[in-house]
């Protein structure tokens, strides 16, 4: 049996002799790798913090001790050994284990994660409710350097630092060129301003140069002059002493040995915030995720072995984010007004061959949504076309800036809204199914959603030549479906549904990714002999007046599909318009489908439709069962 097997909980752990650590390191990379191979999830990250995971669990005394995971994409590690080893195998599955911290989960997992840069605001947050309980425990935030770039990391890091309260924030770095520090010279350094013989030392010279004569409180100004001056060029963490934190590091985030000392000293000696900089390397001790950090960031199953991605047997349609990745290259040729953003990611988003091709005009902001879209709308009153790719869940963040700073002038920003609707494994925090909700309230706002490989091509076409305000595109996670007609870009009539199939006793009314759900339905409706149209809605924002005004009159019977929750979505849009248009009583029955008003959990997209009442056999019986009713009447 190894080490690991015997650590059911960090206590198991803070048993076993620091010199066992690294051994213990080892087995949990084996384990990882083992399991992520089979399952596919974020190894990269949680390979780079096995050992920053062991040094936080065996210095404090968690659960009570807190410590909040930025993202969580790095907390696989403190699953294992937090008692969820066992069910391991189970992460990102249907009723398995999340993806991510989750409250709900474990004791251990203090607050819920899987957006950026909160870390700090929630553990700041825990710290001073701590304070006003008079408890005693201690707090640590643990952030990732990519992290750092949203704009909450540092409203969190500027609350803190004006702040007295006890609290650790654990910068865990693995690509800021000050780790160049880490050595030898980084852990004397360390080692001395964390010795509780030097720092009261200091604070006795300290106070009493401050409550001599006039000369005494001059050298004590002389003293902090040369101290900020020589911390400049010592310490990287200036800007983190400047803001009121104290600063230690860099440390070597592989040694639990350095990082025990460090963290056990600032337990027991240090007052107010504090800030340990460790440096870590992504995919470390794995060859394959060393060498390409991005590629085992979010991996799917894989050979351990090689390090080749278990790929399905057949080939498959190009995924959505790839139709408009090489759309996006084809449109900047011949317009060169066009511009592409994205928060961090030009890989997940399709954006990397637009990077290659025009570099002068993409860019990258980092993990700042909200800074992305401002930026979005600086460019555009320029007269530029900047088109803006973010996921759906992502995009939420910047909700403000598009009403504020887009929307409210019509400045021409296209949105490229990817992962809109289930997501499938990484679960509530990244389903993208409330994006038509909020962006329905957005006045001016266009909102388009895709069929196929040709309706995204030539959305996006409509999209960059349009003079009336903020674009978006809605498409999810997956392949899309490939539509044999010409390769030529085509302008959409803005707000115009399209008519794919006639019928009689109802219309199908399909958005985006759910027409081809709505078309099965059809089919299931026809072998009971029921006719029923088909249309492509295409919008779900504006709804052309007059086409469905003749829907409305038309069919006794109206479905509506979309990937989105039905509150305030695309159903919702239809059912207010019908009131509009049409006397009560000469109104369709109208059935929405769609996803429930909760947070939906991880798992596979079929088996969550089946959950939650969207399989098309389900929805089918539903529309057959009404037909029927109405036909008795």
């Amino acid at each position: 049996m190894s080490t690991l097997e015997n650590i059911n909980s960090p206590a198991d752990l803070r048993a076993l002799p620091i010199d066992r650590l690294p051994v213990v390191a080892q087995q949990l990379r084996d384990f990882l790798i083992e399991n992520i191979s089979r399952t596919g999830g974020h190894l990269a990250s949680s390979l780079g913090t096995v050992e920053l995971t062991l040094a936080l669990h065996y210095s404090y005394d968690t659960p009570t001790d807190k410590i909040v995971w930025d993202v969580g994409h790095q907390a696989y590690p403190h699953k294992i050994i937090t008692g969820r080893r066992e069910r391991f195998p189970t992460i990102r599955q249907y009723g398995g284990i999340s993806g991510f911290p989750r409250t709900s989960e474990s004791p251990y997992d203090c607050f819920s994660v899987g957006h950026a840069s909160t870390s700090i605001s929630a553990a700041l947050g825990l710290a001073i409710g701590r304070d006003l309980l008079g408890e005693k425990h201690s707090v640590i935030a643990v952030i990732g350097d990519g992290s750092m770039s949203g704009g909450l990391a540092f409203e969190g890091l500027n609350n803190l630092g004006s702040s007295s309260t006890n609290m650790t924030v654990v910068l865990n770095d693995n690509e800021m060129s000050i780790s160049k520090n880490v050595g030898a010279m980084s852990r004397y350094f360390n080692r001395m301003i964390t010795d509780k013989r030097y720092n009261k030392l200091k604070d006795y010279v300290w106070e009493f140069l401050g409550d001599r004569s006039t000369i005494g409180k001059g050298l004590r100004t002389l003293i902090k002059t040369v101290d900020d001056g020589l911390k400049h060029v010592v310490i990287p963490g200036k800007l983190f002493e400047d803001m009121g934190l104290r600063y230690f590091g860099p440390i070597d985030g592989h040694n639990t040995a350095d990082m025990i000392e460090v963290f056990k000293s600032i337990r027991e000696n240090s007052k107010g915030p504090v800030l340990v900089h460790v440096i870590t390397k992504k995919g470390k001790g794995y060859r394959h995720a060393e060498d390409n950090s991005t590629k085992f960031h979010g991996v799917s199953k894989f050979t351990p072995e090689t390090g080749a991605v278990i790929k399905p047997a057949t080939p498959t349609a190009p995924s959505y984010s790839s139709v408009f990745g090489a759309a996006m290259v084809e449109l900047g040729q011949t317009n060169e007004k066009i511009v592409a953003i994205t928060a961090a990611m030009p890989d997940g988003t399709g954006l990397t061959g637009f990077m290659d091709a025009y570099p002068e005009r993409f860019f990258d902001v980092g993990i700042a949504e909200g800074h992305a879209v401002t930026f979005a709308a600086g460019l555009a009153q320029k007269g530029l076309r900047p088109v803006v790719a973010i996921y759906s869940s992502f995009l939420q963040r910047a909700y403000d800036q598009i009403m504020q700073d887009v929307a409210l002038d019509g400045l021409n920003v296209i949105f490229c809204v990817d992962r809109a609707g289930l997501v499938g494994d990484d679960g509530p925090t990244h389903h993208g199914n409330f994006d038509i909700s909020y962006l329905n309230t957005v006045p001016g706002a266009v909102i388009m959603a895709p069929t196929n490989e040709k309706t995204l091509r030539d959305m996006l076409f409509t999209a960059v030549n349009y003079n009336g305000g903020p674009v978006f595109i809605r498409y999810p996670r997956g392949n899309a479906s490939v539509d044999s007609g010409n390769r030529d870009f085509e302008s959409i009539e803005i707000a115009l549904p399209k008519l794919m199939k006639r019928g009689t006793q109802a219309a199908l009314l399909a958005l985006g990714d759910m027409y081809e759900d709505a078309e099965r339905v059809r089919d299931l409706l026809s072998t009971r002999g029921i006719s029923a149209a088909l249309i492509d809605a295409r919008f779900a924002k504006p709804l052309d007046a007059d086409f469905y005004k003749k829907l409305f009159v038309k069919y006794p019977l109206i479905a509506t599909f979309e990937n989105n929750t039905l509150v305030g979505g695309f159903g919702s849009s239809i059912q207010n318009l019908s009131a509009q248009l049409v006397d009560s009583g000469g109104r369709p029955d109208i059935l929405n489908f769609g996803l429930p008003d909760k947070f939906i959990p991880h798992g596979d997209v079929a088996k969550l439709k089946e959950e939650i009442g969207i399989k098309t056999e389900d929805m089918a019986d539903k529309i057959a069962t009404l037909i029927g009713r109405n036909d008795k009447r």
